[in-house]
């Protein structure tokens, strides 16, 4: 492919459409920006040749106007001197320079044109460059906040299983303690209810057992004396 078919290329491409597409944007990214830099390269020599070439032929354009002047003064001194034979000459060597000049003027024309043109693509593809490596900047901000965040969450996932094992233990434990300590305590003492409760179990008990002692009070006591 041609420079300047991949210059077209290039400019006419979507980033933002080819990196949402993509399964590995940095990379496409990476590769994209290579393309962009010797395109750049290639594009720059080119328009260097060019320039070098336009300088030549101003130089060649001035050389032919120079030599076109030289004739026209010499044509000019043999009309002065009555050589009409050599002022012709002279006037075909001028118009000679004069039409070499003309077709320097016509290419240097035409080189200035495609500089122009080289120095705008220059231009426009340095902004393209300058995107891209924007675009990779944000990749690789986006690429590293991920990767914070991904350990972040990954930290926070660890350190929450061991909180929550660390307060089973410690929950486990207090229950141990408190066991241990209603072992230590002994007999579990009894509450006010419970303790007016076997006051009145008390005196129904005291009230039966006299009813029983009554009722078994030997038969003689009953009995009259013979």
């Amino acid at each position: 492919m041609g420079i300047f078919s991949r210059f077209k290329d290039i400019v006419s491409s979507n980033i933002n459409a080819m990196l949402d597409k993509a399964e590995d944007p940095d990379k496409l990214i990476r590769l994209m920006i290579q393309e962009m830099e010797e395109t750049l390269v290639e594009l720059k020599a080119s328009c260097a040749k060019t320039m070098a070439s336009a300088k030549r032929l101003r130089r060649e354009l001035e050389l032919e106007e120079d030599k076109a002047q030289s004739w026209d003064q010499r044509a000019r001194l043999a009309v002065d001197k009555g050589r009409d034979d050599l002022a012709r000459e002279a006037l075909a060597e001028k118009h000679d320079r004069l039409q070499r000049s003309e077709a320097v003027r016509e290419e240097l024309a035409h080189l200035e044109i495609l500089e122009e043109q080289a120095r705008e693509d220059i231009a426009l593809l340095e902004e393209k460059l300058e995107n891209a490596r924007e675009k990779q900047r944000v990749l690789v901000h986006r690429h590293t906040r991920a990767q914070v965040k991904k350990r972040a969450r990954q930290e926070m996932s660890s350190a929450s299983s061991h909180d929550l094992i660390m307060r089973f233990e410690q929950f486990e434990q207090r229950v141990e303690r408190m066991e241990a300590e209603a072992d230590l305590a002994g007999p579990v003492k009894t509450s006010l209810d419970e303790r007016f409760s076997l006051l009145e179990n008390e005196d129904s008990i005291e009230q039966e057992l006299r009813n029983l002692k009554q009722d078994r009070k030997p038969d003689d006591q009953n009995t009259p004396e013979a």
